[in-house]
């Protein structure tokens, strides 16, 4: 009898099984599911909050557009750079949900992403000009921007578009759809770090986050320490109490995606040189690039939450706008101290109209010692 066993199908490698390197593990999967999920929600949540905060705080601006500040012309430059990253959330979220990915084609990714990059210069530039006005205002007691020439106020805004734009432009010529993680996506992180790609981000690195974050903390900590000290007046306390809050969320919100750039970079720049990196380190960067720009995207609804919690005016304004009340509110909106002139303390004020009073009283008894017959002086008639 023949008792020969073929044991080939059971120790053999089996060919109907797939051993590729590229085979999707556990978490990998778990991956993709999650950014399919978590993403879109995040994406949603930001553009439901971000455009009705941003709509009631433009409805609120032209309401007060007869008496017009220098803040509110900061504000709206804000205002309008987190609309325009509002309206570009529905094709990020879209990217993240579907199973194929990117399908909006090469143009709509380069303007995505150029928009994107354009909302946090903006808002880094001038979140910094608005610091720097109020450092001098309340360090130095000076201001660089005047209510008597605003003409300055906007050359500066439009300085910060121009320059948003042109430091945009490098990122926007890396960015293209492919499928590198078999999946199609608007980006330039599975690309390889090629010279030119290094420059652009190490430019994106320093000029754009690095150099005017280390102003925006000088400037926040002398603003601090000299709000402890207690020395100044309401309306700089109230600048400084509302101006703190904002770049604390803006960096909340933006230091994770640039922690994990600077990290990705290093990373593909030592990969480089040592040859290549594996597929399942280069998703995991990306999936972590992905979702902290998905929380950089926060600020744009969080801003407007913040005037409405600590600026009063503006909180009275738009209550009384939505309830189709009449409001009387006087004084700045935003309380940022921005161009505005503070008023002189009442003490001042009193003391001031006594000394009025008096030289008047004066005057007007030396006039009665010359005229003798003339009638009396108002002043010593009341």
């Amino acid at each position: 009898m023949n008792m020969d066993v073929d044991v080939d199908g059971f120790l053999g490698q089996n060919g109907t099984y797939d051993y590729d390197e590229d085979y999707e593990y556990k978490e990998e999967t778990e991956a993709r599911v999650s950014k399919a999920v978590l993403l879109p929600i995040i994406y949603s949540l930001v553009l439901v909050v971000g455009l009705l905060g941003n709509a009631l705080l433009l409805a609120v601006l032209v309401q007060k557009r007869r008496s017009w500040s220098i803040s509110d012309t900061f504000i709206l430059h804000l205002s309008v750079s987190d609309v325009l990253l509002l309206v570009s959330l529905p094709l990020w979220a879209a990217e993240a949900a579907q199973m194929s990915g990117w399908c909006c084609g090469g143009s709509l990714c380069k303007i995505s992403g150029a928009v994107f990059n354009i909302n946090f210069y903006c808002g880094m530039f001038l979140l910094l000009c608005i610091s720097l006005d109020c450092y001098l205002s309340i360090v130095h007691s000076t201001q660089r921007f005047s209510q008597k020439n605003p003409r300055f106020a906007h050359i500066c805004c439009l300085s910060v578009w121009l320059l948003s734009v042109i430091l945009s432009i490098p990122d926007c010529v890396f960015l293209s759809v492919n499928n590198d993680t078999g999946k199609s996506l608007c980006n330039s992180y599975s690309q390889s770090l090629s010279t030119s790609q290094l420059m652009s981000r190490l430019l994106h690195l320093t000029l754009g986050f690095l150099l005017p974050a280390l102003a925006l903390t000088i400037c926040s900590s002398f603003i601090l320490l000299r709000l402890e000290r207690g020395s100044e007046g309401p309306q700089k306390k109230r600048a400084g109490r509302l101006l703190l809050p904002l770049v604390v969320v803006f960096f909340l919100c933006w230091m994770p995606y640039h922690i994990i750039l600077l990290v990705d970079t290093i990373r593909r720049s030592s990969e480089e040189r040592d040859g290549g990196s594996s597929r399942n380190l280069k998703s995991s960067q990306i999936t972590a690039l992905m979702f902290t720009s998905a929380v950089g995207c926060l600020h744009a609804c969080l801003r407007p939450l913040l005037y409405f919690c600590l600026c009063g005016n503006f909180r009275e304004r738009t209550l009384a706008m939505l309830t189709c009340a009449s409001v009387n509110s006087k004084g700045s909106l935003w309380e940022l101290g921005v161009g505005e002139e503070a008023p002189p303390p009442p003490e001042q004020n009193h003391e001031g109209q006594e000394l009025k009073q008096m030289t008047e009283t004066d005057d007007c008894r030396s006039a009665g010692a010359v005229h003798s017959l003339t009638a009396p002086c108002d002043s010593e008639v009341t």
